[in-house]
């Protein structure tokens, strides 16, 4: 802090000692959530994970704040390379103009209360035939072709997630109410304008969230109302149910790519490498290093995420694998994370790694697209690997409806903090509704329909942190579009725009991948068209 800086080239190496030191305390919070999160009913590991959020993160934030300050009001600013660090002090100075002193005790208590979720959903777990399941276990049942056992299956696992439902309404109410205030302290009106600040929205505003909502209504959503007609055909059906949605329409099991945490990892690291050797090789070293944590188990938090290691340059994998092919799509998501973790280590400063989810989206989930052409790793039989494809290819459209749905959620709950959780509940419900209700009849099971917003770990943990899946699903599908045209270029294109972090404005980084940053109704159309024909290929 005392420091003196006497010219350019002395404020960037001041940059670099504060990088380095940020990447440290980065990682040490990385482990503490990592260890915390594998195994949620050790006490000790939740008190480490704790201690931080309390007592270390309190006390970074106030000096954090000094520290930009301190690069702000240097004399030498300006004559830093401003192509350079555009981004970055773009980011500096919307941070300083959100501080606010009193709502660092506000954020430590925001980091404790959003744990309970992850504590509450990791003990939950169920018994089907007589034997104990995770929720994520459990899940497998509902692809059984077995009608009945699937129907079982779906309401055990909604039976059990009811039982914490309130707890968990508790938790959320708590949660609005500090993030309410957080926004309130920084002088906005609500939690969801102070949010497109804070997380550096620079490119788009919530208008555009909503005509993005609408695209998806209008383009995506009757494709996939078509899909469930066919799909109840297929099954004999006259009305689908939710336990109808996950079978497959060929009457054949589910399909099992792999059977053991070591194959998916081992199967998803000779895929890499048949795309590309280097790719292979960071997944190995990533073995070799025990960087994976990937077997459901009971006392795990629920989901999956790449976390990347600030100061090692190394990313974790966490997931919850059941032998799915959700679990492998997981898999080569959270891998596409990790090759961007990796080609981002080395870039000068920590925050030209900090990639906005739009970004970070867009390695995973162009990943998932790239790899099916080395899918065959994972399926012996040539009707399995078909099959994987179409179902691979119908859930990267099912996913937009989904994110419509929890982001323009998200914008009714923060644009109405003083409602109520059955207010919650009826706003959930009817927005559901208005983008296909997961295409299932619902009739009887309203109070299971009220609640499946629970299921979605980041309305709990990473408020507003969804509407990037869809952004970035687009991306996906147009770096997959050049893919199929010309492998070896659209590979480049992808990997350069990757290794650029975020030292470039989004829309640069999305034009060095060869596509738009666009999220129009026409750009939806086209796409949407794109991935049908694909889908009309493997009929």
């Amino acid at each position: 802090m005392q420091r003196q800086i006497n010219s350019a080239a002395e404020l960037e190496t001041w940059l670099k000692d504060k990088s380095e030191l940020e990447a440290a305390l980065e990682e040490n919070f990385a482990w503490r959530y990592i260890r915390m999160s594998c195994d949620t009913a050790n006490e000790e590991l939740v008190k480490d994970f704790q201690y931080f959020a309390t007592e270390i993160e309190p006390k970074i934030s106030p000096v954090a704040n000094l520290l930009n300050r301190k690069l702000v009001d240097s004399d030498y600013i300006d004559d830093l390379d401003q192509d350079k660090y555009f981004v970055y002090l773009r980011a500096v100075r919307k941070a300083l103009e959100l501080y606010r002193e009193e709502n660092v005790p506000l954020f430590t208590e925001l980091q404790v209360t959003q744990q309970k979720y992850q504590a509450t959903t990791g003990a939950m777990s169920v018994e089907i035939n007589g034997q104990e399941y995770t929720l994520e276990q459990a899940a497998n049942f509902i692809k059984d072709i077995n009608r009945e056992l699937r129907q079982t299956a779906w309401q055990t696992i909604q039976q059990r997630r009811l039982v914490d439902k309130d707890n968990l309404n508790i938790v959320f109410d708590e949660l609005i109410k500090m993030r309410h205030q957080v926004a309130l302290n920084a002088g906005f009106e609500n939690y969801r304008d102070y949010m497109f600040q804070a997380m550096g929205r620079f490119d788009y505003t919530p208008q555009d969230c909503y005509a993005f909502h609408d695209a998806i209504a209008q383009e995506i959503v009757p494709i996939l109302k078509e899909q469930a007609a066919n799909r109840a055909g297929a099954l004999g059906l006259e009305v689908l149910k939710p336990w109808d949605m996950e079978v497959s329409t060929s009457g054949k099991p589910a399909l099992k790519p792999f059977n053991s945490g070591e194959e998916l990892i081992d199967k998803t690291i000779s895929a890499f490498s048949a795309i590309s050797e280097d790719l292979g090789h960071m997944l190995k070293v990533m073995k070799a290093n025990s960087l994976f944590d990937v077997e459901s188990r009971k006392g795990k938090a629920p989901g999956g995420y790449n976390y990347p290691l600030a100061e090692t340059g190394a990313p974790f994998i966490f997931m919850n694998s059941a032998g799915s092919l959700r679990d492998l799509t997981t898999m080569v998501h959270e891998g596409g994370h990790a090759i961007h973790t990796f080609l981002t280590a080395n870039l000068e400063l920590n925050d030209f790694k900090h990639c906005p989810s739009e970004v970070a989206e867009l390695a995973s989930m162009s990943m998932e697209l790239i790899s099916m052409d080395k899918w065959a790793i994972y399926f012996d039989n040539p009707a399995d690997l078909v099959r994987a494809r179409k179902e691979q290819l119908l859930d990267v459209l099912k996913t937009l409806p989904w994110v419509a749905v929890i982001d323009k959620f998200q914008h009714w709950i923060y644009t109405n903090p003083e409602h109520n959780a059955a207010d919650r509940e009826e706003a959930f419900k009817q927005i559901y509704t208005l983008f296909g209700a997961g295409f299932t009849n619902w009739d009887g099971l309203e109070q299971e329909l009220g609640n499946l917003w629970q299921k979605q770990l980041h309305l709990f943990e990473v408020p507003f942190y969804y509407i990037e899946y869809a952004i970035a699903q687009l991306g996906a599908i147009a770096i997959w579009k050049n893919y199929r045209e010309n492998p070896e270029k659209a590979l480049q294109q992808y990997l350069a725009a990757l290794a650029l972090g975020y030292t470039k404005p989004m829309k640069e980084i999305y034009e060095t991948a060869g596509i738009k940053f666009d999220f129009s109704s026409t750009y939806i159309a086209e796409l949407a068209a794109f991935v049908r024909e694909e889908l009309e290929k493997l009929d």
